[in-house]
C-alpha cells in the first residue's frame, strides 16, 4: 500500500515538472513569437541623408526576413544625441532599433560636455552596416576647384568661407575641424539637422562647401550640381576614382571616413539579440543589398555583436584623440 508521503511527493513532482514544462514551453513560445508586431527603427538624423538611406535599406530587408514590418522614424537634433537617446530608454524588448553613427557613438561623448546616453552601456551593439568615405564637395559657382585652391582662398580670406555638416559631432564636422588643423586655415563651421538641409543650402550657394558622406552627395556630384573637391579615405572611392583623396592633395596623414550601425536598447534578452544580428547580417550578403551599398558608395560590413562591440570601443579611444586635437567643443 502506497503511503499518503509517496503519494504527496509524486503530486508534487509531477507539479514541478509540469511548472517547468509550461515555463519552457512559454520560453519557446516568447522566442518564437518575435518579432509579433511591428518595429520601430529610429534614425536621429533627418530624413534624405546616409544615415536615413542605409537605414531604410536595412528596415525594409528586414521587414522581409523577419515578417513584421520595420517603421523608420527620423529624429534629428543635436548631432544624432536626441534619436539616440530616445532609442536608450526604450524598452528592451527588441521592438525599437537605432542607426547610430561613428558620431553618436564614438565622438559625440568627447565632442559634448553632458551626454543624455551611455553608447557603450546603454546599447547592444547589433552590427554594422556599412563604412562610407566622406567627401569634400564646393558649389560649383565657387572660385576654387581643388584642396590647394582652396586651401589658398580661406588663406586669403579667413573666417569667410563657411562649411556645412550634418550637425556638431557629426563625422562630417569633424572631417572639417581636421581639415582646418591640417591646413592652417579659418573656416566657419555651419552646422545644420542633417546633410539634406545642408546640401539644400550648398545646392543654392548659400555655403561654400560641406564634407558630406560620399552616399548622400553622390548623385549632385554626377549631376553636376556640385563640385567634388577630394574624398577624405585613405584611398580613392571606386564610384569617383578620378576624385583624390585629401592627404594625396597635400594634406598628408589626412583621412576620416564614417560608420553607421544597428544597435538595440541594453536588457533585450539575448535570443532578440541574435535573431536581429541574424537577420542583419544575412541582409548584407546579399547580392541585391551589396550593389546598393556599393552603388553608394560605401562597403558593406556585416559582423558580430561582440565584433561590433570591440570596433566601438577603439573608434571611441581614436576620435576622442582627434576631437582633443582640435579643441571643438560643444556645452
Amino acid at each position: 500500500m502506497i503511503s499518503r508521503r509517496a503519494i504527496a511527493a509524486a503530486v508534487l513532482a509531477a507539479g514541478l515538472a509540469g511548472a517547468f514544462s509550461h515555463a519552457f514551453t512559454g520560453s519557446a513560445v516568447a522566442q518564437e513569437a518575435y518579432p509579433s508586431r511591428t518595429i520601430t527603427m529610429i534614425v536621429p538624423f533627418p530624413a534624405g541623408g546616409t544615415t536615413d538611406i542605409l537605414g531604410r535599406l536595412v528596415a525594409e530587408a528586414l521587414s522581409q526576413k523577419l515578417g513584421q514590418q520595420v517603421v523608420v522614424e527620423n529624429r534629428g537634433g543635436a548631432g544624432g544625441n536626441i534619436g539616440s537617446a530616445a532609442a536608450a530608454q526604450a524598452e528592451p524588448d527588441g521592438y525599437t532599433l537605432l542607426v547610430g553613427t561613428v558620431g553618436t557613438h564614438a565622438i559625440n561623448q568627447s565632442l559634448y560636455s553632458s551626454m543624455p546616453f551611455d553608447p557603450i552601456e546603454d546599447f547592444v551593439a547589433l552590427s554594422r552596416i556599412a563604412t562610407v568615405p566622406n567627401i569634400l564637395v564646393a558649389n560649383p559657382q565657387q572660385p576654387f576647384s581643388t584642396v590647394q585652391e582652396l586651401i589658398a582662398h580661406a588663406k586669403a580670406n579667413p573666417g569667410a568661407v563657411e562649411y556645412a555638416s550634418s550637425g556638431n559631432g557629426t563625422s562630417i564636422h569633424l572631417s572639417g575641424e581636421l581639415f582646418k588643423t591640417k591646413a592652417g586655415v579659418d573656416m566657419l563651421h555651419v552646422p545644420y539637422k542633417g546633410s539634406a538641409p545642408a546640401l539644400t543650402d550648398l545646392l543654392g550657394n548659400q555655403i561654400a562647401i560641406m564634407f558630406d558622406n560620399l552616399p548622400s552627395a553622390i548623385q549632385h556630384v554626377r549631376a553636376g550640381s556640385l563640385r567634388a573637391i577630394a574624398v577624405t579615405s585613405s584611398e580613392r572611392a571606386e564610384e569617383l576614382p578620378d576624385v583624390p583623396t585629401i592627404s594625396e592633395a597635400g594634406l598628408d596623414g589626412y583621412e576620416a571616413t564614417s560608420w553607421f550601425g544597428v544597435f538595440v536598447t541594453a536588457g533585450t534578452p539575448a535570443p532578440i539579440v541574435e535573431t536581429l544580428n541574424a537577420a542583419i547580417t544575412e541582409a548584407l550578403k546579399e547580392p541585391a543589398m551589396i550593389e546598393k551599398i556599393k552603388g553608394l558608395g560605401g562597403t558593406p560590413v556585416p559582423e558580430s555583436s561582440a565584433d561590433f562591440t570591440t570596433f566601438i570601443k577603439a573608434e571611441a579611444a581614436k576620435w576622442g584623440d582627434v576631437v582633443k586635437a582640435s579643441g571643438a567643443r560643444v556645452d
